[in-house]
């Protein structure tokens, strides 16, 4: 990566607000883009956080702002530029001591303890492209609520932006930014975070039992978090990978060739998987520590086995009367089994964690997870703890487990397998050309005439989620023992087909087969 010519273009590039692909548009975790294509750039966030200084107040929010960023290139300007327009507009901004990186787990805690404490509310925007390569960056927004911003207030954002773009910024405030770091307030979001981070998890028992753990930040914003957590809790961790480097040159190349900080990745994580035998239990995190990798002995565990082996673990140790199992349309059925085998109703969604922000904080919802290791829970009295996805909490979650239960948890995946039944899961990538990605977002029951998946009678054919309603984007295809599902890429061209089996590898293939094939005749 050219790390001068990337930095150069964030300031010098002028998007063009008449092409929808250098227009501002969130999609299920912000806005996103790379300065190299002017699809993230300076003139994006000014308008981002113009459009947020303008609107927050019809959300509630009317407290301080906490601004945070991780450790991508494209992040450290985009703090600057969005802290010097919410400084300009009077708000007051809550920033990391000594200017640093924050997680963004750490941000929703943040704004969840103010809230329950004051009546002016507090809000918050991260500058993160989450795991994406290193010449990317993002923007996201979480309200009041704590977590990731509603279709309603990203859509609002998105309108006002690119009206601002469209008239040349004219509307922008602006401070320099050293009369912005003055009217800023240094906060201690770390210090936050490992003080009450006990209150969801048994750091007591994972110290007690003696536990070699290592970490690897994967170069990301989780680094002094995980080294104040062993400071603070004397708790057994080893960082493995210390280095901050914003080329994240230190990364072996994903399976197409290309640099992602993906925890979920077997080539992202061959540096910790090297060293898997040096610990009980590894874990790995992205750049703004919102996704979990969970490392063992025998290999990294597969999110969706992970997810499932917690959920139980969670609702076997904890009591939250009444709270449901949160799941995406798209993760694991063994999530379904589980929560059935103990009583408990699921909650499934669209993909996108916004859909469990409501229930997280309402207490109803116990667990919200997603297929892409991305999850988080509750406190153990019931209480929110955040309403984003906390890759550091999952973390020490598989430490508690290992911890109280002296099983890894890919030890209490096969107990659950080997009881509830053994999925075999995948995903593919369906070329498609533009008009059949909007028919396919657009699809009806009634468009899918088959009868039959890969030998099975369909028993449900879904374009709305079961728990709360919202559209698939797509649609979900269910048997007995299989489902799929095929909704449309929101950057690329391509229909992204998932689909799971419980009789076994050959009939995976055969549902994933049968599964490519009805979206073609569907869409032709």
């Amino acid at each position: 990566m050219d790390l001068v010519r990337l930095l150069t273009l964030y300031y010098e590039a002028r998007p063009d607000p008449e092409d929808p692909l250098e227009r501002v548009a969130f999609g299920t975790s912000g806005h996103r883009g790379t300065s190299l294509k002017a699809t993230f750039t300076e003139a994006h966030v000014l308008a981002m956080a113009q459009a947020i200084a303008d609107l927050r107040g019809s959300w509630g929010a009317t407290g301080p702002l906490f601004l945070a960023r991780d450790t991508h290139a494209l992040s450290g300007p985009a703090w600057a530029t969005a802290l010097s327009v919410l400084a300009a507009n009077g708000i007051p901004v809550r920033v990391e001591v000594e200017e640093g990186y924050t997680p963004t787990p750490l941000v929703s805690l943040a704004i969840l303890e103010h809230n329950a404490r004051h009546e002016a509310k507090a809000d918050g925007i991260l500058l993160t492209p989450s795991h994406n390569p290193p010449e990317d960056g993002g923007f996201k927004y979480n309200p009041p609520t704590g977590g990731p911003a509603d279709t309603r207030i990203t859509k609002a954002i998105e309108e006002r932006a690119n009206a601002l773009l469209r008239e040349g910024l004219k509307g922008v405030k602006r401070l320099p930014l050293a009369k912005a770091l003055q009217e800023a307030q240094p906060f201690d979001y770390a210090g936050l975070y490992v003080e009450k981070v006990g209150e969801a998890v048994d750091l007591e028992a994972i110290r007690a039992a003696g536990l070699r753990i290592g970490i690897d930040p994967l170069g990301g914003a989780s680094l002094r978090v995980w080294e104040r957590l062993a400071e603070a809790h004397g708790l057994p961790l080893e960082v493995v990978n210390p280095v901050l480097d914003p080329t994240f040159r230190f990364m072996p190349p994903d399976h197409d060739g290309k640099i992602r900080m993906d925890c979920s990745s077997p080539q992202a994580m061959a540096g910790l998987l090297a060293l898997k035998d040096r610990f009980d239990l590894a874990i790995g995190n992205d750049p703004d520590a919102d996704r979990h990798g969970i490392v063992t002995p025998r290999g990294l565990l597969n999110p969706n086995h992970f997810l499932a082996a917690a959920v139980h673990h969670l609702y076997t140790t904890r009591t939250w009367p009444g709270a449901k199992v949160g799941k995406t349309a798209v993760t694991s059925a063994l999530l379904d089994r589980v929560a059935r085998a103990l009583g408990r109703e699921v909650y499934e969604t669209p993909v996108g964690f916004k859909y469990f922000v409501e229930g997280l904080l309402g207490g109803w919802l116990g667990f919200g997870g997603e297929e892409s290791a991305g999850a988080s829970f509750l406190r153990r009295d019931g209480r929110p703890f955040t309403t984003d996805k906390d890759g550091i909490l999952l973390g020490l979650l598989a430490a508690e487990m290992l911890a109280k239960t002296g099983k890894a948890p890919d030890r209490l995946y096969e107990e659950l397998a080997e009881a509830l039944g053994r999925p075999y899961y995948a995903r593919q990538d369906l070329p498609i050309p533009p008009e059949a990605k909007a028919r396919l977002a657009r699809m009806a029951p009634e468009d899918i005439r088959e009868r039959e998946l890969a030998g099975e009678p369909i028993l449900q054919v879904l374009t709305r989620a079961p728990g709360n309603g919202e559209p698939l984007g797509g649609l979900k295809v269910v048997t007995e023992s299989a489902w799929f599902a095929a909704r449309p890429s929101g950057t690329e061209d391509v229909a992204k087909v998932y689909a799971e089996s419980f009789k076994g590898p050959e009939h995976l293939q055969a549902v994933l087969e049968a599964a490519l094939n009805l979206v073609q005749r569907a869409l032709a």
